[in-house]
């Protein structure tokens, strides 16, 4: 094992050198944004196969995925410095460096969904049919977008021993993020302290290909505009509030102990469940 390693011991699956970027002609390139830049290929891919599916125009899906990309980006930042403001007051260059992380998702959607609401009123096209087709390629890109994390050893869950459970040198993770369990349970391998977590970038991409699926075979079934964003949304909620409270990195309210994702989840979730029941009704009243 080395300073490199990551290993997921009771899947028998131990990886020797896991690096965190690339050199190009001396230029290093974090596998985080390659990740990221995937998942947005990805997204795009999906969302304008989609619109082809319902006969929509297609040029516009290409005008939202520049927009969208550039907006959702700038605001995940935000959303992430903002709660993190005593990590970057002192040092507000370090706020432009997003290739070691901070990319907060939720900044990310509520990014894309003020560039849909401008985008479509301008456009004079559907804003919900928009954010039907948009939430397929929302839910695959964080699905691929996750695994950005597991390059930065980071976003993961506190100390456990479960089948996926996850081991990471000591040394190449922040310190903020090792609780005492963690601390407690360290484990030593050729020299090196390791700890053992649970990977929480992992249930949350797997919880959002299940998510996925579930969209994909349910949208013959819609029943009205917009329904199928609010699956996306009451799902991704559904899981981003069971995952988050597992976390070590939470962003907290000020003042609370309250993790300001896990709060948002669980209003989203909330919001959408009533929208989905209000909205079947009307359906039914037609």
């Amino acid at each position: 094992m080395t300073e490199r390693s990551i290993e997921f011991p009771n899947l028998g699956i131990q990886l020797k050198n896991v690096g965190d970027h690339i050199s190009i002609f001396g230029f290093d390139i974090a596998f985080y944004g390659i990740i990221i830049g995937l998942g947005v290929l990805a997204g795009t891919f999906l969302a304008i196969r989609e619109a082809k599916r319902t006969k929509q125009n297609v040029e516009n899906y290409y005008d939202l995925a520049i927009y969208g990309i550039i907006f959702s980006i700038l605001c995940a930042r935000l959303y992430y410095v903002i709660f993190s403001w005593e990590h970057y007051k002192d040092n507000l260059l370090s706020i432009l460096n997003i290739r070691e992380g901070g990319l907060a998702i939720y900044g990310g959607i509520l990014g894309a969904i003020l560039v849909m609401i401008l985008y479509t009123k301008k456009k004079k096209i559907s804003t919900l049919l928009v954010f039907d087709t948009v939430s397929f390629g929302l839910v695959i890109g964080q699905a691929i977008g996750r695994w950005g994390n597991f390059f930065n050893r980071e976003v993961f869950g506190e100390y456990t021993n479960n089948l996926v459970a996850m081991r990471l040198p000591l040394s190449q993770v922040r310190a903020a993020d090792v609780s005492d369990l963690m601390r407690k349970h360290l484990i030593k391998i050729d020299g090196i302290d390791f700890i053992q977590v649970g990977p929480t970038f992992l249930y949350e991409s797997a919880w959002c290909l299940l998510l996925l699926a579930f969209m994909l075979l349910y949208r013959k079934h819609k029943k009205f505009n917009g329904e199928l964003f609010l699956i996306y949304m009451g799902g991704y909620g559904i899981g981003r509030f069971i995952i988050e409270g597992i976390r070590t990195d939470q962003l907290l309210m000020k003042g609370t102990n309250i993790p300001v994702s896990q709060g948002l989840a669980a209003v989203f979730a909330l919001v959408s469940m009533v929208l989905l029941i209000i909205g079947r009704i009307k359906s039914k009243e037609k």
